[in-house]
């Protein structure tokens, strides 16, 4: 065992100085044990292309996230029964145990004011709401009965995308990265755009790397102004200056390493880097006057501006150059009815006008490339909405629905899940799961395994403890699969 000094004795854990205590010994045996697949993320390379568990029916996802939880009810999960017994006091034997957000007492029963019909093949009910997405029924696997056990957005979005309802896990994009790496090295591996200018209640949290090394956490991007914040040179700093400092940095942070033996020097090292290369690829891939006029149009894109329409092509700009997860987050989708904005008639038309049509017109242009059927596609929300009028607003004009995690739709495209496929059922008048309930762990379970893994072994050693995405919970929902 080589001699330690003073210095780097104080910075060295027991995990670390076991390791250092020689190839053969008992303590390099042990950490080995101990640390299994997450000491060899913390090479030089941690986003090197690796090979997943099995082989993989999706390379790469698009999340679309709509944050607040859209209203299933009148968008997906059409209701006759509820619709009947609209104004109606709901029944004692629904409320029984379950708590609302912001709705006490007995609330009236609200079917929806939106009409409904039959589309594609397997005749998929859809809303007048959703009139874009009309075209999508042969293409989509619909899922009528997700559920979850959060009922406020940020512990529910939390759980959602990192497993656990409190911050501090890496989330769903952070743990593809680390068990698949990235097919462009010149690009971050997991990239975040957000619309409608507010972030997820989640935060950042949502697409961090939480105690996993934080190279594999989202990169931030955005539609207006420099695609990544600080990507341009500073005033008086010209690339070869920028390559000179970064080398000046690079030695120090070796030095560090080799003295102190912290693996998140080397993931410093590895993010300087990457940064340095995006300053010539991000640009260029997120500057989309570069399409065709045709497909702008088709997009209701505009070069230049912040949308979450110019987010949706840049998704396939980005998956198409080899990001291995895409998240686009839209912001506005509480639908309490407590302004015309968040009511589920005017409100809601808007929103989806603004959103349904570049969705249809992505899951387009990734089948016409080719794209689609290695190009896990998913939208949806952190949980649904209830079946009853919102107590705060029961007396409003403008009609909403309080949050509600025990049902909700969800839909994926392509990645090797059923194409044209209605999953799922609940009861008449939608408080309750009636057939093939999904929660979801089962659906991140589901993604991974779509990715290659076996969720059950794509694990982080931390403090002791195997960590993984599902936590201790989720199936594979394989009546999903193609």
């Amino acid at each position: 065992m080589p001699p330690l000094r003073h210095a780097q004795l104080e910075f060295t854990t027991r995990r670390q100085f076991l390791g250092t205590a020689g190839q053969l010994s008992l303590g390099a045996i042990a950490m080995k044990a101990l640390a299994g697949d997450a000491a060899a993320s913390y090479g030089h390379d941690p986003l090197a292309p690796r090979r997943p568990h099995h082989d993989a029916k999706a390379k790469r996802v698009i999340y679309l996230h709509m944050s607040g939880g859209p209203p299933h009810l009148d968008l997906f999960d059409y209701k006759p029964e509820l619709v009947k017994h609209d104004g109606q006091d709901c029944p004692q034997s629904v409320l029984e145990g379950r708590r609302f957000a912001f709705t006490t007492g007995v609330p009236k029963l609200m079917g929806t004011p939106r009409s409904f019909a039959r589309y594609g093949k397997a005749g998929m009910w859809m809303s007048d709401a959703a009139q874009n997405f009309h075209s999508l029924a042969d293409d989509i696997c619909l899922v009528r009965s997700m559920h979850t056990s959060q009922f406020n957005h940020a512990p529910a979005e939390l759980l959602l995308f990192t497993g656990f309802e409190r911050q501090g896990r890496p989330s769903m994009g952070s743990w593809a990265t680390y068990g698949l790496g990235t097919e462009n090295a010149n690009l971050p591996g997991f990239v975040v755009l957000i619309s409608s200018g507010t972030q997820p209640s989640g935060g950042q949290a949502c697409w961090g790397s939480g105690f996993a090394p934080s190279v594999f956490q989202g990169v931030q991007c955005r539609s207006k102004g420099d695609p990544v914040l600080f990507v341009s040179d500073p005033a008086g700093m010209n690339r070869e200056l920028r390559r000179k400092t970064l080398d000046a940095l690079r030695e120090l942070n070796e030095k560090q390493a080799a003295e102190l033996g912290h693996p998140e020097t080397l993931t410093r090292i590895s993010q300087y880097e990457l940064a340095y290369r995006m300053q010539t690829s991000v640009p260029g891939v997120m500057d989309i006057s570069q399409e065709p006029a045709s497909v702008l149009e088709d997009y209701g894109a505009e070069p230049g501006e912040a949308s979450f329409a110019n987010n949706c092509l840049l998704a396939r700009r980005l998956v198409e150059q080899g990001v291995r997860f895409v998240q686009l987050f839209d912001w506005g989708w509480d639908f309490h009815g407590t302004g015309a904005a968040t009511g589920i008639t005017d409100g809601l038309t808007k929103k989806m006008a603004a959103t349904d049509k570049p969705v249809a017109a992505l899951i387009r242009d990734l089948k016409q490339r080719g794209l689609l059927e290695d190009t896990l596609v998913v939208w949806g929300g952190e949980f649904g909405r209830t079946p009853f009028r919102e107590g705060r607003t029961a007396a409003s004009e403008v009609l909403g629905r309080d949050h509600y995690p025990d049902c909700f739709s969800l839909w994926m495209a392509g990645g090797g899940v059923k194409a044209g496929f209605d999953y799922g059922k609940t009861d008449e008048l939608g408080f309750a799961i009636a057939e093939h309930p999904v929660h979801v762990h089962d659906l991140q379970a589901t993604i991974l395994h779509l990715l290659g893994f076996d969720h059950e072994k794509l694990t982080y050693r931390f403090q002791g403890r195997d960590f993984r995405l599902t936590d201790i919970h989720g199936h594979v929902v394989k009546d999903l699969l193609a």
